[in-house]
């Protein structure tokens, strides 16, 4: 019987009519491999995966290879979206098989829920060099009901080495030198392309922001700044950008940029767009702008829910075919903007008589002229009449959960861009999206990890807090709202309480009492999404900005001491830890005062996000006595900003054009 007609999940849903047995996770389904003997499969998937779509209609659709997966084994069926935890438990597993891993993820379990082998994809029949999946299937059984200490052995070994994976190095001690860290990093990008060498090429965004940070601060670091707006430039330039539509595909499959695997996921925008409005914001370049505008465009449009938050995906296929929606004939072309148009068009976004991949063209900007005004004026128009013509084909499936962590990102992201480029409109998407996640996803202290149709999975996990304390933090930056400073403290707490260790200070991607998993995971490498850890230390020095409170510092550098030991490992695995140190070494307070404040808030709010924190002071009593501002507010006068490094204040800046050249000048 398969059981996922009642899921909340959309992915889960997708299979409710397979004639797979499918379970939940949960107790039920163990409680069944114990009592029936039979081994576990775990099949972790996503609703934008198109390799997950290929393997369920290959195999978990054809009722022959159900029939061998039904007799031989308890089968569950786990959204990764839904449960970050488990597909990091599993992942990590298949891991330490030697495996590289990715999506779907098939994963083979003892009734105890203990790793013994796994895989990803599948196919029907000996493919590649790769097994059939029903060899595997029975293979695998036979194994697990004739050699069960082979299987124990099994177990056992990837259970020590998720205990060691989980692990950090405390051998290593010490703070890195940040300059050489950057320096590093941008030696590891695509001199020509951007990115990290090679293919397939993958946002970074946390590296990108790093890289970011360090050019735009030090005039000397030119490297890191070049590598960081070339990535940004040929992805704006790119396939991998939907010129048409706007937001940014998962990734390319190539090095170019040029031909993405077309799934596009919330947060892999939320985390470019402040990116491109910073960078839009320093330069004045109308690319950059550009992609920051297409991105909300999209989000509004085809992600926006009747709740007022954000849907979590968009599908890679439609009519069973990746990017179909997406791609144009040279042909398809001419018969919608007739003959001069489609070659404009043509010239300036690379559409081909044969397409520029499998015989379609994927529109993108890499080697085509830059338009004069005028030219992009009547490019824009017709890119429109495109855009309403691709909306009559059939869409991409939209996944329509709301993910209080991917949500939280979004949120931070339009209330700093709406800032960065003057779009009030942002900012109101920002606050309606925040008011249902704090409101409708409550639990208690804490928060909900997902919401679908009135029905909430929690509890939350960390980065669900810590996204939405950043969430909260950038909203008072943007009007001081005392409610926004209220949740980020009380979300602060519940996360300091139920999800760090102890004994390791280590943040933990579940609550410290759950007891699902063999492990409760506690990385602190970035994935497509920030580490928890890395976003929540930031967090609190922000907190400790606005506050003055010493706790909230002291709670950030004991994050930052047990994350930094992990960096000199894999520094490009820890771009959020990085830029959290970089904000506690580089942050800047810029305290305003007077009762004429409004025009130096509209300018600090135009100023790098990555480095200041904003604090609202209408007297004196707005900040604690020991703050060094405290004492130089009755020199603001109708209004003033006050500029505040570690323990020092520059003196008061009466005017608002002089805010970012007064900063400068002060580090």
């Amino acid at each position: 019987m398969n059981r996922l007609s009642g899921a909340a999940s959309p992915y889960l849903l997708q299979h409710r009519d397979n004639p797979v047995d499918w379970w939940e996770w949960g107790e039920e389904a163990f409680a069944e491999a114990k009592r029936s003997n039979r081994p576990v499969l775990l099949s972790i998937g996503y609703a934008a995966c198109h390799w997950c779509h290929v393997m369920a209609h290959e195999s978990f659709e054809d009722p022959a290879t159900a029939a061998v997966m039904n007799e031989l084994f308890v089968n569950i069926k786990v959204d990764r979206e839904e449960r970050p935890d488990i597909d990091h438990v599993y992942m990590s597993a298949l891991h330490s098989l030697g495996q590289q891993g990715g999506w779907p993820l098939t994963m083979f379990l003892t009734p105890q829920g203990e790793p013994f082998w796994g895989g990803t994809y599948f196919p029907p029949e000996p493919r590649h060099g790769q097994p059939a999946f029903t060899n595997v299937l029975q293979q695998l059984s036979a194994i697990y009901q004739r050699e069960p200490e082979r299987i124990a052995q099994n177990a056992a070994a990837i259970r020590g080495a998720l205990k060691q994976m989980e692990t950090v190095a405390l051998a290593v001690a010490g703070q890195p030198d940040l300059g050489d860290l950057t320096n590093q990093i941008a030696g590891a990008f695509d001199p020509v392309n951007g990115g990290l060498r090679g293919a397939p090429k993958f946002p970074n965004t946390g590296l990108i922001e790093l890289l970011w940070r360090r050019g735009s601060q030090d005039a000397t670091a030119t490297g890191p700044l070049l590598a960081a707006t070339r990535t940004l430039e040929r992805m704006a330039r790119g396939g991998i950008h939907d010129h048409l539509g706007g937001g940014f595909a998962r990734y390319a499959v190539d090095e170019r940029w040029l031909v993405p695997h077309f799934e596009k996921m919330l947060y892999d925008n939320a985390q470019l767009l402040p990116l491109y409005a910073l960078e839009a914001n320093r330069s004045g370049n109308p690319l950059a702008r550009e992609a920051a505008e297409g991105i909300v465009a999209w989000l509004g449009r085809d992600m926006l829910l009747p709740e007022g938050a954000f849907a979590a995906s968009l599908d890679a296929d439609s009519e069973g075919e990746e990017g179909k929606s997406y791609v144009w004939t040279r042909a398809e072309i001419d018969a919608l903007l007739g003959a001069e148009d489609a070659e404009l068009l043509a010239r300036h976004y690379d559409v081909r008589p044969h397409g520029n991949w499998e015989e379609v063209s994927i529109l993108n900007r890499l080697d085509t002229p830059d338009p004069d005004t005028a030219t992009a004026e009547r490019l824009a128009a017709l890119k429109t009449r495109l855009l309403a013509a691709r909306a009559q084909r059939v869409p991409p499936a939209r996944d329509d959960k709301i993910l209080a962590d991917w949500n939280g990102l979004m949120i931070a992201a339009l209330a700093r861009a709406s800032g960065l480029l003057d779009r009030p409109r942002w900012l109101e998407l920002a606050r309606n999206a925040y008011r249902f996640v704090a409101e409708s996803m409550a639990d208690g202290e804490g928060l909900a990890h997902s919401y679908r149709q009135g029905r909430l999975i929690k509890p939350g996990f960390a980065l669900d807090h810590a996204a939405m304390i950043d969430a909260a933090l950038a909203l008072h930056d943007a009007g001081f709202e005392r409610h926004y400073l209220d949740d980020a403290r009380r979300w602060s707490d519940h996360l300091w309480q139920h999800y760090r260790d102890p004994a390791t200070n280590l943040i933990g991607m579940t609550r410290l009492e759950s007891a699902e998993l063999p492990v409760i995971p506690r990385p602190t490498h970035d994935d497509a999404v920030p580490n928890a850890l890395g976003v929540h230390a930031a967090n609190l020095i922000r907190l400790a900005h606005k506050t003055g409170e010493a706790r909230d510092r002291e709670r950030a550098d004991i994050l930052m001491a047990i994350a930094l030991r992990t960096v000199p490992r894999a520094p490009l695995a820890h771009g959020s830890v990085l830029n959290a140190f970089d904000l506690a070494r580089n942050g800047v307070e810029v305290v305003l005062a007077g009762p004429s404040r409004a025009a130096f808030h509209a300018a600090a709010r135009r100023l790098p996000f990555t480095s200041a924190t904003l604090v609202d002071c209408r007297d004196t009593d707005g900040l604690l006595p020991s703050h060094p501002a405290a004492a130089m507010i009755r020199q603001a006068g109708e209004g003033a900003a006050f500029i505040c490094f570690e323990g020092r204040c520059l003196p008061p800046v009466t005017d608002p054009n002089r805010l970012a050249e007064a900063i400068a000048a002060g580090r």
